[in-house]
């Protein structure tokens, strides 16, 4: 069954990759306002969420943040099928970066802070094409189906996944800052305990993966916020930060220096969606009671 659903989604592939991008972009709109015109789905959940990080944002533009959230969500599919096709020429005529001196300053292996923002699969797959081989922190469906469908074309490009929940991931993670690898921790979304602990987000407590912030005591490796936004000229921006400065964090107390580095992680996942309110995932429920 897995092998059968691997060849399906591949034959997906090919099928969108012959289609015209602005054809897929024209789909995902559609499919945005069936989610929040038709069906209206986790609409109280968005607009909750952008008034609880923005107060007082008038209705007009919630609601348009809103829709071009959902759009970004939809259209995150469709990039998904143009994975297995990136190349160096594919990345040329498709992605500009920015901020790429940040990252070629350190030999070895780095951090990388990112977010639920644009096409994070797409943005993964040119970075370790064009510029630093990359090692993604993700969870996995529980559908096995579902699962096989999506990392059958995930794993299609250039980019190594470690299970989130995988027993063996601390291995993994050292033994791809080892081989020079960036490894790639998504940070924006709600974790309680065990793996998480009471952080704030635009000044409301709720919970956070406190995973990168361990790793980045143990290895004193650099950690930088990373992120990809849709320009107006439909090519995909990927935007890479200086190293969030840990030096005046760290203590002798690990448990607490865990709360405080991932809170200053937390502060930069907060100005890079204050740069990009419209591109952010709003609906997920991040604002989760810690327990």
């Amino acid at each position: 069954m897995r092998k059968l659903v691997s060849y399906f989604s591949l034959g997906l592939a090919y099928f969108f990759k012959v289609l015209p991008r602005g054809f897929n972009a024209a789909l995902a709109w559609v499919l945005a306002f069936l989610w929040v015109d038709v069906l209206r789905l986790r609409r109280d959940v968005v607009l909750t969420n952008i008034e609880k990080a923005f107060p007082g944002t008038d209705e007009k533009t919630k609601l348009a943040w809103m829709r071009f959230s959902v759009f970004v969500l939809a259209k995150n599919l469709f990039d998904l099928f143009q994975v297995p096709f990136v190349t160096e020429k594919w990345v040329k005529n498709n992605v500009v970066f920015h901020g790429i001196e940040d990252v070629k300053k350190y030999e070895g292996g780095v951090f990388f802070l990112t977010l639920h923002m644009a096409s994070a699969d797409l943005a993964c797959a040119s970075i370790s094409q064009s510029m630093k081989p990359l090692s993604l922190i993700s969870k996995h469906f529980s559908n096995p189906i579902m699962d096989e469908f999506w990392f059958s074309i995930r794993r299609r490009s250039l980019t190594h996944f470690i299970d989130a929940h995988s027993k063996s991931n601390a291995f993994e993670i050292l033994k791809a800052l080892k081989a020079h690898r960036g490894v790639v921790f998504v940070l924006d979304q709600f974790m309680g305990k065990p793996y998480g602990v009471e952080t704030e987000f635009f000044g409301i407590k709720t919970g956070t993966a406190y995973g990168l912030a361990l790793f980045a005591q143990k290895t004193n490796r650099p950690v930088l916020p990373l992120y990809s936004y849709w320009g107006k000229d439909g090519k995909l921006n990927i935007r890479l930060k200086p190293a969030v400065d840990l030096s005046g964090l760290i203590t002798e107390d690990s448990e607490r220096n865990k709360v405080v580095i991932t809170n200053q992680f937390n502060r930069e996942i907060e100005n890079i969606i204050r740069d990009h309110p419209e591109h952010w995932m709003w609906v997920h429920k991040r604002w989760k009671v810690f327990e």
